[in-house]
């Protein structure tokens, strides 16, 4: 896979690209990223990338032209464009896994009061991790980046994926390590019993009990 990040702050992904499960997927040509400041394509002089919104209003617009400019050059046919922004649709797991199917992704992160409205013509979908505003689309874009990358095939063992949070709209079941005792507070019984039946049964129970009381929604979803 491939990801291109358009941003005006590539800085900001120094620390993400070089840490972690990302820095070992890009060693192991799992993926590629490349962090692209967009003002590099600013037509003007100054090389300015916003402007006053016409017919008033407060703040700066994100101009079209950089944006344009910079999509006519890394935007391939099987690429998949993807613009952050509040009014997006909310993101999830679901989103994480359809996302993983593209070859290319390409990330606009917006900032300022928002973008001129004519570059929604160049994207493929507009997302949103969340109801609040952020100063810009730098962190949305690495949350983004995390969750799709570690789905890659050869980046994480496939058998943690399953385990995980959200699979089948169910949140992970609790988990524990050693001690088995530790100030008073003990490790279920059942997980010390080698008995692999039972455990699993545990805990396939314990997801539904703590799905039910921490993300209703969640169950009603799965329920439908």
């Amino acid at each position: 896979m491939k990801i291109d990040i358009l941003t005006l702050f590539p800085s900001f992904f120094e620390g993400i690209l070089n840490e972690s499960i990302i820095k070992r997927a890009i060693d192991k040509n799992c993926v590629e990223i490349n962090i692209i400041n967009f003002r590099d394509y600013s037509p003007l002089a100054n090389k300015q990338v916003d402007d006053t919104p016409y017919g008033g209003g407060a703040g700066m617009l994100l101009r079209c032209e950089p944006i344009f400019l910079a999509l006519d050059e890394i935007k391939k046919e099987d690429s998949h464009v993807i613009l952050l922004s509040p009014e997006g649709s909310i993101y999830n797991q679901k989103k994480a896994i359809e996302l993983k199917k593209y070859k290319h992704l390409i990330i606009i992160c917006g900032h300022y009061e928002g973008f001129d409205e004519r570059i929604k013509s160049q994207v493929d979908e507009i997302i949103s991790i969340g109801d609040y505003i952020l100063t810009g689309g730098e962190v949305a874009a690495m949350a983004i980046m995390d969750s799709v990358i570690r789905l890659i095939p050869g980046v994480i063992n496939e058998e943690s994926l399953l385990n995980e949070s959200f699979n089948n709209n169910l949140l992970d079941y609790p988990q524990y390590t050693k001690p088995a005792i530790y100030r008073g507070l003990k490790v279920p019984d059942i997980l010390l019993s080698g008995n692999h039946e039972l455990i699993n049964k545990y805990r396939i129970e314990e997801q539904i009990k703590k799905t039910k009381e921490l993300r209703p929604d969640l169950w009603e979803e799965k329920d439908e």
